[in-house]
């Protein structure tokens, strides 16, 4: 994967005078986590090519106070909250994209009540968005054909209603789309949810990855498509939990779509 990416910041676009399209919200699991930050860049690849005007905070962005919050430390999450506020009020940020769901969600729906109003979209939403504008093209490459099951993020599917644009970002991609028992608003959590990401197991028959994991394996795909770097830790580690890993791979829709175009 070729390492020339563009990336500028907002401090820089505020250096010129300029004010980006859309600020993209990097998240910690797409700075720090080795698996997601291929999703990170994948995601950049493809706003270079469509030619998004869009920065980053870089240094500036801090963890938007999901986990803190869903474990229950409300004074942490207000804390961070508002320092991410105060910057992003700061840069007159208007619209926001993320590749996290989790971000997605605070960002959306806990910020506006300490003061920080935004227009936050998800990246599938955003490149179905560029989609219908034209700006993006996606066809078939090499997924044409192959079996794919997608697994609805938590926050992006049942929290905040949206299902139908990284579907149909996978159909352009000409792929034999099936979904799993437990889908839509049925849909069944990849464990990570709730901070539980961050915290052993409880004591129980078995692990909730383990458990959404098998779901996808009994429609015999070639690729589980997520849209959530933490359900793509869980399903990746659900499939390692299997007799037939090698054949399984598991990849974020925007992946999909940077690597049927080889971008």
């Amino acid at each position: 994967m070729s390492e020339s990416l563009n990336v500028p910041t907002m401090a820089s676009y505020l250096a010129e005078g300029k004010q980006p399209e859309v600020l993209f919200w990097v998240g910690c699991a797409g700075s720090f986590d080795d698996r997601a930050k291929k999703i990170t860049k994948a995601f950049v690849k493809i706003l270079n090519n469509t030619k998004v005007d869009f920065a980053v905070l870089g240094t500036e962005e801090g963890c938007t106070g999901d986990p803190a919050k869903r474990a229950g430390n409300e004074f942490l999450f207000q804390m961070q909250a508002m320092t991410n506020i105060e910057v992003l009020n700061g840069y007159d940020v208007q619209k926001i994209v993320t590749a996290c769901p989790h971000c997605f969600n605070t960002l959306k729906n806990e910020y506006p009540g300490l003061g920080g109003n935004y227009e936050v979209i998800h990246h599938t939403q955003f490149l179905k968005q560029l989609l219908n504008e034209g700006r993006l093209k996606v066809e078939g490459g090499k997924f044409k054909g192959k079996r794919i099951t997608y697994h609805d993020p938590c926050y992006l599917g049942r929290a905040n209603g949206e299902y139908e644009a990284p579907r149909d970002l996978l159909r352009k991609l000409e792929v034999e789309l099936i979904e799993m028992k437990s889908c839509k608003s049925k849909g069944l959590c990849c464990g990570a949810g709730g901070a539980q990401m961050f915290k052993d197991a409880e004591k129980g028959d078995k692990e909730v990855n383990i458990h959404r994991t098998e779901q996808a394996v009994e429609t015999k795909p070639e690729v589980i498509a997520a849209g959530c770097p933490f359900c793509n830790t869980m399903m990746t580690d659900g499939v390692k939990n299997k007799e037939k890993q090698d054949e399984i791979e598991v990849l974020d829709v925007v992946e999909m779509i940077a690597n049927a175009d080889d971008l």
